[in-house]
């Protein structure tokens, strides 16, 4: 299996290069045969019914690579929780679950996007569950476009104002939540984003692999080539 994973690019019309670095990838990646996207892959989604046009391009991008017999796996991230079935029917691909075990370079793993692991920052694990019910959602789906997008730069502003009051170790995986994670699925490696710490940790239960995310600069991604598995940084052009 040739595979890449990808997270946090946090796609959006204030960062055009990362768009352009998605297309690029995306263009001379053409041996690929799955991509797994592990959250915040847009910096807010409200709803599946969005009609803006960077949505609308980057649909369009995934579905033809899609068509091209490329497998696209995606997980839900803390900026665009709110991605659904009808946004994977649309580019031919699949929702994955919070977690996922899945097969890498030989082994099983988890994939996730990270941020259940932080569960040190009680806040942010209060306000996941909210936005993450389905009332919650359903009513927000019930609103104008215009109002879910406003209030999704709402959300954004004071996310950013939180973080900026929050210790560094408290927006952090914790190691706890880790171990007990792995250690509940028999499986000694997990991937995930989040954080934007990219490494590979050593932990108790096995290997953790942190993918990094894209900046108007460089990108991240992890790729897998059959049994290996390497942690890259590209620039973008």
């Amino acid at each position: 299996m040739h595979r890449l994973f990808i997270s946090d690019l946090h796609l959006s019309d204030q960062a055009p290069s990362i768009e352009t670095g998605l297309n690029d990838l995306i263009t001379r990646e053409r041996g690929v045969e799955s991509l797994v996207i592990l959250g915040d892959f847009f910096e807010a989604w409200v709803g599946d019914d969005d009609d803006d046009p960077l949505a609308l391009r980057v649909k369009n991008l995934l579905r033809r690579l899609s068509l091209a017999g490329c497998e696209i796996l995606v997980c839900r991230g803390n900026r665009d929780f709110m991605l659904g079935e009808q946004f994977a029917a649309d580019i031919g691909g699949t929702l994955l679950d919070d977690v996922t075990a899945m097969e890498v370079a030989g082994a099983p793993a988890l994939v996730l996007h990270g941020d259940t692991l932080c569960t040190d920052d009680a806040d942010y694990q209060q306000f996941r569950s909210l936005v993450h019910s389905r009332d919650w959602q359903a009513e927000m789906m019930e609103k104008p476009l215009a109002e879910r997008r406003e209030l999704a730069s709402q959300l954004r502003a004071l996310s950013i104002d939180a973080a900026s009051n929050k210790p560094e170790d408290i927006m952090d995986v914790n190691d706890q939540a880790v171990t007990d994670l792995m250690s509940d699925h028999g499986i000694s490696r997990m991937i995930h984003g989040h954080t934007h710490r990219p490494a590979r940790h050593k932990v108790e239960a096995g290997e953790r692999i942190v993918l990094g995310d894209w900046t108007a600069q460089q990108g991240w991604l992890l790729r897998e080539n059959g049994r290996a598995l390497t942690l890259e940084q590209f620039a973008l052009s």
